[in-house]
């Protein structure tokens, strides 16, 4: 079938490219809040230079991985250097986007995805060996279950009942991230004082920031998934809204509960989890499966937190309790709130054999939970083994972990040759 563009689309892609772009820097100010002033450039300088690693493997052979033709992974030689590409190989194809920028959005995804495992490594991981590791991952971690979950592989499909949705990457960016984090935060061990000293946020405002610069940029995130300007966009639009402002109040009406006082950074860590949790169901739920899904994750990723502490792994800003646990509710709570009957022009195959369907409390039966179960499990199983496996060959090879004076004196300056404040030479 000939490709035949549609500027309307094509526009809104390019556009949605731009804010998912700008989603990674604002986590390098969302995360770089978080930390002690004696490691704030590392933390963000880890989300910048994902932007340089992936950006380059990604248009090189990393998008053959993940989206060339396969049954359990692409191929490097597919699309490589992607000159001379047809745009009828353009995963949007049937909505008039153009291939190469197709290409762009899902290189955005892939770059944000491997910066949010930085958060679990804050303060003690050398700045070379997380270099090394974002292009390993994202070539075989990433690409993997992306390739199940959005391209043609079949290691999901094959023992799924029905199409797992996850509509923006509720599996393949949150769950997937989460799993690595958890797996690098167990190598690399606990921050010296874990657990015995505040490691308190050292700027707030700069968290503040870096939520409400996520949020807007999750409107690309999740209303670009859809691949067209059109009324599917615009529910994923709206849900992208309603779900994070519900578990903004929903976070802080436990931290109020608890704690006596609702905080700033419960309220920008709400906002986060709402999104997380609405991504892979964005355009798959109606109002009340949106709000209904924000309210739960802001509560459970609120409790979640405290797993760390529990079971005694340093998670230094919560990826884990964010971000994986927030990724899980979200795709599960799909098998209960899937509404696909409103008339959308949803790109799944809605309706026929295999393809997705209602959930749980709207006359769908248990079948789509069971998909939606199949599809988490796969990411949390394949990402924190594969990670694992990844972080023990760094670690005897390259070494993960920086020196115990290091830690103490701080990062920045050891691994950077500076500092975010002219203070903080001195601590």
């Amino acid at each position: 079938m000939p490709f035949t563009l549609d500027s309307g689309n094509t526009a809104w892609m390019i556009t949605s490219t731009a804010l998912v772009l700008l989603m990674t820097p604002a986590l390098a100010f969302f995360y770089g809040g978080m930390v002690r002033t004696k490691s704030v450039l590392n933390m963000m300088m880890m989300s910048f230079v994902s932007l340089g690693t992936v950006a380059v493997i990604w248009v090189v052979y990393a998008y053959g991985l993940a989206f060339g033709p396969g049954d359990a992974v692409g191929s490097p030689r597919a699309f490589f250097g992607l000159n001379g590409v047809a745009d009828s190989n353009s995963l949007a194809a049937s909505f008039g986007v153009p291939f190469l920028v197709m290409v762009a959005f899902e290189a955005v995804f892939a770059i944000i995805t491997v910066a949010l495992i930085s958060g679990s490594i804050a303060d003690r991981m050398k700045f070379g060996t997380w270099v090394v590791f974002t292009v390993v991952w994202i070539s075989t971690v990433y690409a993997l279950v992306a390739h199940n979950v959005w391209g043609s592989g079949t290691l999901i499909t094959s023992i799924a009942p029905s199409q797992p949705i996850d509509f923006a990457g509720g599996t393949v960016v949150h769950i997937n991230a989460g799993a690595a984090a958890l797996a690098l935060a167990i190598l690399l061990g606990r921050r010296k004082g874990f657990g015995k000293e505040p490691m308190r946020p050292h700027n707030l405002p700069f968290v503040m920031l870096g939520a409400a610069l996520l949020w807007f940029g999750w409107f690309g995130f999740n209303a670009g998934s859809e691949f067209g300007a059109d009324a599917t966009a615009g529910r994923a639009f709206l849900n992208t809204t309603i779900a994070p402002a519900f578990a903004m109040l929903s976070w802080i009406l436990v931290e109020k509960i608890r704690d006596g006082k609702p905080t700033s950074l419960g309220a920008a860590s709400g906002i986060v989890a709402g999104l997380v949790a609405i991504t892979p169901a964005a355009a798959s739920v109606d109002t009340w499966g949106a709000l209904a899904i924000g309210f739960i994750a802001g509560i459970v990723c609120a409790l979640a937190i405290g797993l760390k502490y529990k079971f005694g792994y340093d998670d230094s800003l919560d990826v884990v309790g964010v971000h994986l646990v927030g990724g899980i509710v979200g795709t599960l709570l799909i098998g209960f709130f899937a509404n696909l009957d409103e008339g959308t022009t949803w790109a799944y195959n809605i309706g026929n054999p295999g393809g997705p369907l209602n959930g749980l409390l709207y006359g769908g039966g248990w079948t789509q939970l069971e998909s939606q179960a199949t599809a988490a499990g796969f990411a949390i199983v394949v990402s924190f083994v594969a990670t694992l496996v990844i972080g023990l060959v760094l670690k005897y090879t390259m070494g993960l972990r920086v020196t115990e004076s290091v830690e103490v004196s701080g990062i920045d300056l050891a691994e950077h040759g500076e500092t975010a404040y002219e203070e903080a030479k001195s601590l």
